[in-house]
């Protein structure tokens, strides 16, 4: 297929969905550097490339520059903003000048075991789908990738999930109506990492063995693999999960609280309307003007009541999801590590519960 027929639309006018993220690797490796070199604070950067056909590519990034500590104390936090917006814009216009891909795709942000289901993740999206269409958010999380595996993610947002948040009311009215659930509000895009030929060249004569075979040294990436500290990872991962299951519980009594109100309101009103029938019958034997029976706006029983928005619950439940599935994957990789050493040294090579002679 050439560049033509990717990029052409489909003849009904349909637009084409997105099925995959392609970043360059020097791209991940901009990324992956500025990330832990920030590590533990959370930095941003952008994203530049090209959007072709259901493709979307990433060529070139460049950080944001990290907020002053004026700005963390609250203090000149517009004039902090409008530096960082000046600090695109020329950056934007440097690259244009040598002829660099200077359009923007998304962004990236780093993350820190997985924590990226807020908020403000939804209101970034937002703001910058207003002018790009299909932009992306590139997670990577430093921690993980310290445990052997790479902690790199592409996400967008759901069309139905931003129908319903641009109306401004999340409610169990609207997500009934929807059909919605907390797994419709961020969908994962497959990434892939390209290089161009000469640098695939160079890294298969890097990896290649003193003797020119394919035997290829080992690498940190190895030994990371078969690291066997596994308890500050899960006991951090579980302590933000218990963290996450009494906002989630929070959330709940909110919802219940409301529920509840609602029931008695309705009671109130229902009592109110039968009395309001018994003494208009009262008055029409008695001959006397009959009573509204309408809704009284001055009548606390009437009055509107709130519904909590449900969208930070199904946030936190996302949130919920990702710190279990970690906890399951790290889990799984941290038993075949021991079994692995357990055999290596020659003892318990036998799982627990097995009888050897059987």
């Amino acid at each position: 297929m050439n560049f033509a027929q990717s990029i052409a639309k489909p003849q009904d006018g349909a637009e084409t969905p997105l099925r995959s993220v392609q970043i360059d690797g020097q791209v991940v490796m901009k990324i992956v550097k500025h990330c832990k070199e920030q590590s533990p604070t959370l930095v941003t950067g952008q994203l530049l490339g090209l959007d072709i056909g259901a493709t979307l590519e990433v060529t070139d990034c460049f950080p944001f520059p990290s907020r002053s500590a004026s700005t963390n104390a609250g203090v000149d936090e517009e004039a902090d903003e409008d530096e960082g917006a000046n600090y695109q814009l020329e950056m934007m216009r440097c690259l244009r000048e040598i002829n660099v891909d200077n359009n923007t795709v998304g962004w990236y942000q780093s993350t820190y075991l997985g924590s990226y289901y807020t908020e403000e993740l939804i209101e970034t999206f937002l703001a910058y789908q207003e002018n790009i269409k299909r932009c992306v958010c590139i997670v990577y999380d430093p921690r993980r990738s310290t445990q052997g595996s790479f902690g790199l993610k592409a996400l967008r947002l759901t069309e139905t999930f931003m129908e319903i948040y641009k109306a401004g009311e999340f409610t169990f009215e609207k997500i009934t109506d929807k059909s919605i659930s907390w797994q419709d509000i961020v969908t994962e895009v497959p990434v892939t990492i390209s290089n161009s030929a000469l640098v695939s060249a160079v890294m298969g004569e890097l990896t290649r063995g003193p003797a020119g075979d394919d035997a290829a040294d080992v690498v940190q990436a190895d030994l990371d693999r078969l690291s066997m500290s596994t308890n500050p990872f899960l006991e951090k991962s579980l302590e933000y999960l218990s963290e996450c299951m009494d906002d989630l519980a929070a959330e709940q009594q909110k919802v219940a609280f409301y529920q509840r109100n609602l029931s008695r309101q309705q009671l109130q009103q229902a009592q109110w309307a039968q009395k309001r029938k018994q003494e208009n019958l009262a008055r029409r034997a008695a001959g006397q003007e009959l009573l509204p029976e309408e809704e009284d706006a001055n009548n606390p029983a009437f009055k509107t009541l709130t519904e909590p928005s449900r969208l930070e619950g199904f946030l936190i439940t996302n949130q919920v999801n990702q710190y279990c599935n970690q906890i399951q994957d790290f889990s799984q990789q941290s038993l075949q590590k021991l079994y692995l050493v357990s055999g290596a040294q020659g003892v318990g090579s036998v799982a627990p519960g097995v009888d050897s002679s059987a």
